[in-house]
Protein backbone atom coordinates (compact mmCIF):
# COMPACT_ATOMS: atom_id res chain seq x y z
CA UNK A 1 0.00 0.00 0.00
CA UNK A 2 1.34 3.45 -1.53
CA UNK A 3 -0.14 5.72 1.62
CA UNK A 4 1.34 6.65 4.31
CA UNK A 5 -0.38 6.33 8.15
CA UNK A 6 -0.18 8.63 10.56
CA UNK A 7 0.66 7.58 14.21
CA UNK A 8 -2.08 8.60 16.85
CA UNK A 9 -0.86 11.92 18.41
CA UNK A 10 1.99 11.87 16.49
CA UNK A 11 3.50 13.99 13.51
CA UNK A 12 4.97 12.07 10.86
CA UNK A 13 9.02 12.31 10.28
CA UNK A 14 10.56 12.03 6.69
CA UNK A 15 14.55 12.14 5.52
CA UNK A 16 15.60 13.15 2.13
CA UNK A 17 19.04 11.92 1.57
CA UNK A 18 21.18 11.75 -1.50
CA UNK A 19 21.93 8.34 -3.06
CA UNK A 20 25.58 8.27 -3.75
CA UNK A 21 26.57 10.72 -0.40
CA UNK A 22 28.76 10.85 1.07
CA UNK A 23 29.90 7.73 -0.17
CA UNK A 24 28.65 5.20 -3.50
CA UNK A 25 27.54 2.50 -1.30
CA UNK A 26 26.06 4.47 1.36
CA UNK A 27 22.56 4.36 0.64
CA UNK A 28 21.19 1.07 2.20
CA UNK A 29 23.21 2.01 5.30
CA UNK A 30 21.67 5.27 6.26
CA UNK A 31 18.41 4.30 5.02
CA UNK A 32 18.81 1.19 7.61
CA UNK A 33 20.15 3.41 10.27
CA UNK A 34 17.56 5.97 9.65
CA UNK A 35 14.65 3.06 10.20
CA UNK A 36 16.67 2.17 13.17
CA UNK A 37 16.71 5.97 14.65
CA UNK A 38 12.89 6.14 14.35
CA UNK A 39 12.49 7.84 11.11
CA UNK A 40 8.52 6.90 9.54
CA UNK A 41 9.14 6.96 5.86
CA UNK A 42 12.04 8.03 3.70
CA UNK A 43 13.20 9.91 0.55
CA UNK A 44 16.31 8.93 -1.53
CA UNK A 45 16.85 11.20 -4.07
CA UNK A 46 18.49 10.66 -7.16
CA UNK A 47 21.11 13.03 -7.99
CA UNK A 48 20.90 14.70 -11.42
CA UNK A 49 23.43 17.75 -12.79
CA UNK A 50 20.99 20.65 -12.81
CA UNK A 51 18.85 20.60 -9.30
CA UNK A 52 16.86 23.63 -10.29
CA UNK A 53 14.92 23.85 -7.04
CA UNK A 54 17.69 22.48 -4.43
CA UNK A 55 19.60 24.75 -2.13
CA UNK A 56 23.60 24.52 -2.24
CA UNK A 57 23.41 21.55 0.75
CA UNK A 58 21.68 19.41 -1.32
CA UNK A 59 23.28 20.56 -4.71
CA UNK A 60 26.93 19.65 -3.58
CA UNK A 61 25.38 16.37 -2.25
CA UNK A 62 24.57 15.73 -5.80
CA UNK A 63 27.74 17.03 -7.43
CA UNK A 64 29.65 14.34 -4.79
CA UNK A 65 27.02 11.16 -5.94
CA UNK A 66 27.54 12.11 -9.46
CA UNK A 67 31.13 12.02 -9.10
CA UNK A 68 31.35 9.00 -7.05
CA UNK A 69 29.42 7.54 -10.08
CA UNK A 70 25.87 7.11 -8.85
CA UNK A 71 23.49 7.30 -11.43
CA UNK A 72 19.83 5.98 -11.70
CA UNK A 73 20.69 2.19 -12.85
CA UNK A 74 23.43 2.07 -10.04
CA UNK A 75 20.76 3.16 -7.24
CA UNK A 76 18.14 0.50 -8.50
CA UNK A 77 20.96 -2.17 -8.47
CA UNK A 78 22.02 -1.08 -4.91
CA UNK A 79 17.85 -1.22 -3.90
CA UNK A 80 17.68 -4.67 -4.75
CA UNK A 81 18.46 -5.46 -1.27
CA UNK A 82 16.88 -2.56 0.32
CA UNK A 83 13.36 -4.81 1.47
CA UNK A 84 15.81 -6.84 3.25
CA UNK A 85 17.06 -4.24 5.34
CA UNK A 86 14.31 -1.49 5.82
CA UNK A 87 10.49 -2.13 5.97
CA UNK A 88 9.38 1.79 6.12
CA UNK A 89 7.73 3.93 3.15
CA UNK A 90 10.56 4.78 0.76
CA UNK A 91 9.70 7.11 -2.16
CA UNK A 92 12.66 8.49 -4.79
CA UNK A 93 12.96 12.46 -5.58
CA UNK A 94 14.34 13.58 -8.29
CA UNK A 95 13.97 15.09 -12.00
CA UNK A 96 12.11 14.31 -14.65
CA UNK A 97 15.03 14.21 -17.02
CA UNK A 98 16.82 11.06 -15.84
CA UNK A 99 13.73 9.24 -15.57
CA UNK A 100 12.63 9.47 -19.37
CA UNK A 101 16.40 9.09 -20.10
CA UNK A 102 16.34 5.79 -18.11
CA UNK A 103 12.71 5.07 -19.71
CA UNK A 104 9.12 5.92 -17.51
CA UNK A 105 8.22 2.60 -17.85
CA UNK A 106 11.23 0.84 -16.87
CA UNK A 107 11.75 3.41 -14.23
CA UNK A 108 8.30 2.03 -12.89
CA UNK A 109 8.53 -1.46 -13.37
CA UNK A 110 12.11 -1.11 -11.48
CA UNK A 111 10.35 0.80 -8.79
CA UNK A 112 7.84 -1.85 -7.91
CA UNK A 113 10.63 -4.46 -8.12
CA UNK A 114 12.92 -3.25 -5.11
CA UNK A 115 10.12 -2.11 -3.66
CA UNK A 116 9.70 1.48 -3.72
CA UNK A 117 6.40 3.08 -3.02
CA UNK A 118 6.25 6.26 -4.85
CA UNK A 119 8.57 8.70 -6.64
CA UNK A 120 8.21 13.01 -6.30
CA UNK A 121 9.28 14.19 -9.40
CA UNK A 122 9.33 18.36 -8.77
CA UNK A 123 9.54 19.39 -12.93
CA UNK A 124 7.22 16.81 -14.12
CA UNK A 125 3.99 18.37 -15.12
CA UNK A 126 0.57 17.36 -13.79
CA UNK A 127 -1.08 16.99 -17.07
CA UNK A 128 1.87 15.40 -18.50
CA UNK A 129 1.45 12.51 -16.01
CA UNK A 130 -2.13 12.39 -16.72
CA UNK A 131 -2.00 12.36 -20.15
CA UNK A 132 1.28 9.96 -21.02
CA UNK A 133 2.16 8.14 -18.00
CA UNK A 134 -0.70 7.91 -15.16
CA UNK A 135 -1.08 4.36 -16.38
CA UNK A 136 2.44 3.28 -16.22
CA UNK A 137 2.77 4.50 -12.63
CA UNK A 138 -0.96 2.82 -11.44
CA UNK A 139 -0.32 -0.37 -13.47
CA UNK A 140 3.08 -0.82 -11.26
CA UNK A 141 0.96 0.16 -8.08
CA UNK A 142 3.97 3.59 -7.75
CA UNK A 143 2.49 6.87 -6.55
CA UNK A 144 3.48 10.22 -8.20
CA UNK A 145 3.64 12.39 -4.97
CA UNK A 146 2.86 16.23 -6.60
CA UNK A 147 3.57 19.41 -4.99
CA UNK A 148 1.54 21.90 -3.71
CA UNK A 149 2.69 25.40 -3.59
CA UNK A 150 1.32 29.02 -1.69
CA UNK A 151 0.17 30.36 -4.69
CA UNK A 152 -1.94 26.88 -6.08
CA UNK A 153 -5.33 27.56 -6.44
CA UNK A 154 -7.70 25.17 -4.70
CA UNK A 155 -8.93 24.04 -8.20
CA UNK A 156 -5.77 22.45 -8.68
CA UNK A 157 -5.28 21.44 -5.36
CA UNK A 158 -8.10 19.19 -5.70
CA UNK A 159 -7.39 17.90 -8.86
CA UNK A 160 -3.83 17.11 -7.64
CA UNK A 161 -5.92 15.25 -4.75
CA UNK A 162 -8.03 13.53 -6.88
CA UNK A 163 -5.02 11.92 -9.00
CA UNK A 164 -3.41 10.81 -5.60
CA UNK A 165 -3.00 7.92 -3.56
CA UNK A 166 -0.17 8.82 -0.83
CA UNK A 167 0.48 12.26 0.49
CA UNK A 168 0.62 15.58 -0.89
CA UNK A 169 3.36 17.12 -0.87
CA UNK A 170 3.45 20.86 0.37
CA UNK A 171 5.91 23.28 -0.17
CA UNK A 172 6.27 25.55 2.94
CA UNK A 173 7.21 28.54 0.54
CA UNK A 174 8.86 29.08 -2.83
CA UNK A 175 11.99 28.93 -2.04
CA UNK A 176 14.90 26.66 -2.49
CA UNK A 177 15.43 23.97 0.10
CA UNK A 178 17.41 24.61 2.89
CA UNK A 179 15.84 27.94 3.78
CA UNK A 180 14.96 28.32 7.21
CA UNK A 181 10.95 27.80 8.08
CA UNK A 182 9.30 31.16 9.09
CA UNK A 183 6.26 30.07 10.62
CA UNK A 184 4.63 33.90 10.75
CA UNK A 185 0.68 34.37 10.21
CA UNK A 186 1.12 34.43 6.37
CA UNK A 187 2.50 30.56 6.36
CA UNK A 188 0.26 29.75 9.52
CA UNK A 189 -2.78 30.66 7.52
CA UNK A 190 -1.39 28.88 4.06
CA UNK A 191 -1.61 25.40 6.17
CA UNK A 192 -4.63 25.95 7.30
CA UNK A 193 -6.31 26.69 4.29
CA UNK A 194 -4.97 23.96 2.86
CA UNK A 195 -5.45 22.15 6.08
CA UNK A 196 -9.47 23.17 6.01
CA UNK A 197 -10.20 22.05 2.15
CA UNK A 198 -10.54 18.38 4.03
CA UNK A 199 -8.13 16.83 1.26
CA UNK A 200 -8.81 12.79 1.08
CA UNK A 201 -4.73 12.77 1.16
CA UNK A 202 -2.56 13.59 3.78
CA UNK A 203 -0.33 16.15 3.87
CA UNK A 204 3.59 16.40 4.54
CA UNK A 205 5.58 19.43 4.10
CA UNK A 206 8.76 20.06 2.93
CA UNK A 207 11.59 22.82 2.63
CA UNK A 208 12.65 24.62 5.49
CA UNK A 209 12.02 21.47 8.50
CA UNK A 210 15.38 22.06 10.03
CA UNK A 211 14.92 21.63 14.08
CA UNK A 212 12.61 20.14 16.16
CA UNK A 213 10.60 23.93 16.45
CA UNK A 214 10.12 23.61 13.14
CA UNK A 215 9.31 20.06 12.63
CA UNK A 216 6.37 20.78 15.08
CA UNK A 217 5.02 24.11 13.52
CA UNK A 218 5.19 22.27 10.28
CA UNK A 219 2.93 19.54 11.51
CA UNK A 220 0.04 21.43 13.28
CA UNK A 221 -1.95 21.43 10.54
CA UNK A 222 -0.56 18.56 8.47
CA UNK A 223 0.14 14.83 8.58
CA UNK A 224 4.19 15.28 9.16
CA UNK A 225 7.41 17.04 7.93
CA UNK A 226 10.29 16.10 5.64
CA UNK A 227 13.54 17.41 6.78
CA UNK A 228 16.50 17.31 4.50
CA UNK A 229 19.33 19.84 4.13
CA UNK A 230 19.83 19.95 7.84
CA UNK A 231 20.11 16.07 7.70
CA UNK A 232 22.39 16.21 4.52
CA UNK A 233 24.80 18.62 6.36
CA UNK A 234 25.06 16.04 9.01
CA UNK A 235 26.41 13.38 6.95
CA UNK A 236 29.78 15.58 6.26
CA UNK A 237 30.64 14.75 9.45
CA UNK A 238 33.13 12.47 10.85
CA UNK A 239 31.24 8.99 11.97
CA UNK A 240 28.33 10.13 10.52
CA UNK A 241 26.38 6.68 10.70
CA UNK A 242 26.37 6.90 14.60
CA UNK A 243 24.92 10.12 14.99
CA UNK A 244 22.30 9.96 12.92
CA UNK A 245 20.19 8.25 15.95
CA UNK A 246 20.74 11.50 18.09
CA UNK A 247 19.79 13.72 15.29
CA UNK A 248 16.48 11.77 14.84
CA UNK A 249 15.84 11.99 18.38
CA UNK A 250 16.94 15.97 18.46
CA UNK A 251 13.79 16.06 16.32
CA UNK A 252 11.04 13.55 17.46
CA UNK A 253 12.18 13.90 21.20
Amino acid sequence: MNTIEKKEGNPLLSIYFTAGYPELDSTIRIAKKLEEAGADFLEIGFPYSDPVADGPVIQHSSEVALANGMTVKKLFEQLRELRQHVQIPVFLMGYVNPVIQFGVEKFCEECKNVGVNGVIIPDLPMYEYEDLYRETFEKNGIANIFIVTPQTSTERIRKIDSLSNSFIYLLSSNATTGKTLDVGEDTNAYFKRIHDLQLNNPLIVGFGISNRDTFQKASQYTTGAIIGSAFVKRLTEQDYMNQIPDFIKSIKG
